[in-house]
């Protein structure tokens, strides 16, 4: 298996709700998105590319403005935010800055053991909320799971992914000082833990996903 098939909705995701370990706004929403990218980017599961965002209005919304900045590799909060600022649109001075993605190509290692590298592998958000802040990372592939999307079993494609995914989002827990949650179930898949939960098994294989692929 060399090309991996994604889906369109995550097959798991973990929040962190970051009230309490870190403050809101933009500057503390960017350096936190720093500073997670970098774990991310040392386990090789994320090197950032851009950064990218909808742009909205107080009491009015999503004004359908999105911006796309280019990054390499690791992110600079302090410039980054020179560079959000600046990209404000002429029309909405109080427009403010929705959630941030992180973007870029991931590792992921086949049943031969060959490394391969995979455009939005894992996706990174933070929202800078004024309120409070908060931040996901989400997985669409099922490099993660026990079985591919077709219901197949893959042990070694497994083997060589999941810890990798576990060891990283262990230590986001410990870089952010709080513990994730498991985000919504899917059709692709649910967080379980630090992995991606066991579906229901019949025959030995798992549920066959192609249909929405």
């Amino acid at each position: 298996m060399s090309r991996l098939m994604r889906a369109p909705e995550e097959c798991g995701s973990w929040e962190w709700a970051l009230g309490g370990a870190a403050p809101p706004g933009l500057a503390s929403g960017l350096d936190v998105a720093a500073r997670m990218a970098a774990v991310l980017r040392g386990r090789g599961l994320l090197e950032p590319e851009q950064v990218e965002w909808f742009w909205f209005v107080y009491d009015v919304g999503d004004i359908g403005i999105r911006t796309v900045l280019p990054v390499r590799g690791r992110l600079d909060s302090a410039d980054l935010g020179r560079r959000v600022e600046a990209s404000r649109p002429s029309g909405y001075p109080d427009a403010r800055v929705g959630n941030l993605s992180v973007l870029g190509r991931g590792v992921w290692i086949d049943a031969e053991g060959e490394e391969r590298r995979e455009e939005g592998l894992v996706v990174l958000s933070v929202d800078p909320d004024e309120r409070e802040l908060s931040a996901d990372v989400a997985v669409f592939h099922d490099v993660w799971g026990y079985f591919d999307f077709r219901g197949v079993p893959h042990p070694e494609v497994h083997r060589r992914n999941a810890p990798r995914l576990a060891a990283a989002l262990g230590e986001l827990d410990a870089l952010l000082g709080a513990k994730a949650e498991e985000g919504e179930m899917t059709y692709f898949g649910r967080a379980e833990g630090y992995g991606i939960a066991l579906p229901d098994v019949i025959d030995g294989r798992g549920p066959d996903l192609t249909d929405r692929l």
